[in-house]
């Protein structure tokens, strides 16, 4: 039996999700990271995280596609068996997504159901489907978005999304407090570097006036706090969001 602890992490190959696994093993923790379509990429991940000293595996998943949900959950016990020396994780990160920049006006229903069903339907099913194999005082990290507190023209579909889960992550920590499973949100701004963030100089320029600290979030930005939500000093931590944004519209 394995004596380290392991997170699933979604959407694990570049970005933000690429940090969260890199930031995790640095802290001991052992990583399952899926990827959709990226596998080069995710089996990079993975061999940085062994570099690092810790056990990690990739596994295809599109977290879109509800469907897919039972074959992957009935496959992942026997790959932790074979990779860990046990049948369950510790950490669940909700972080696959991608990004959609449409006026109100414009959004067609097959974008807003591509948002609903990446952002919205696949976490709260995917979550779900994952109960039984996450450990009792296990965590969950969703991963929000400033513009759920921000509106931003072009945002409309996607930052209602994300305002769901916020809420869906509060009902999570009432619901599974009894197993002793807290669930919190991460809400990053803007965050540029290998992730589905519109990356031009415009961009970066934007984000950078609007923020505080005066430049652009990278995903080393939010890496390490997701990592610390996993951490024994993060316990309390309970239902809550937490934005990172530099201090934008402070």
């Amino acid at each position: 039996m394995t004596t380290s602890k392991i997170a699933l992490v979604t959407g694990g190959s570049r970005g933000i999700g690429k940090e969260i696994a890199l930031r995790l093993a640095q802290k001991g923790i052992d990583v399952v990271l899926t990827y959709h379509r990226q596998q080069t990429e995710a089996a990079a991940v993975v061999a940085a995280i062994e570099d690092l000293g810790r056990n990690a595996v990739a596994l295809q998943l599109n977290t879109a596609d509800v469907r897919s949900f039972d074959a992957f959950f009935a496959q992942l016990p026997g790959v932790l068996q074979a990779s860990f020396g046990t049948s369950r994780f510790n950490f669940l990160i909700n972080n696959a997504g991608t990004g959609l920049q449409a006026p109100f006006a414009e959004t067609t229903e097959a974008q807003f159901d591509e948002m609903l069903n990446i952002h919205l339907k696949g976490v709260y099913f995917l979550t779900q489907k994952a109960l039984p194999l996450l450990q009792n005082g296990g965590r969950i990290i969703n991963m929000s978005s400033a513009t759920t507190r921000i509106s931003y023209p072009g945002a409309s579909a996607y930052g209602i999304m994300k305002g769901a889960v916020d809420v869906f992550t509060r009902y999570l920590a009432v619901e599974l407090g009894a197993r002793g499973i807290t669930a919190n949100v991460v809400a990053p701004g803007a965050i540029f570097g290998g992730g589905a963030m519109t990356d031009t100089p415009e961009m970066r320029a934007f984000a950078a006036q609007i923020s505080a600290l005066g430049r652009v979030g990278l995903p080393n930005d939010v890496g390490g706090v997701v990592a610390f939500l996993c951490t024994e000093e993060a316990k309390w931590l309970n239902g809550q969001r937490l934005e990172l944004t530099g201090g934008v519209s402070l």
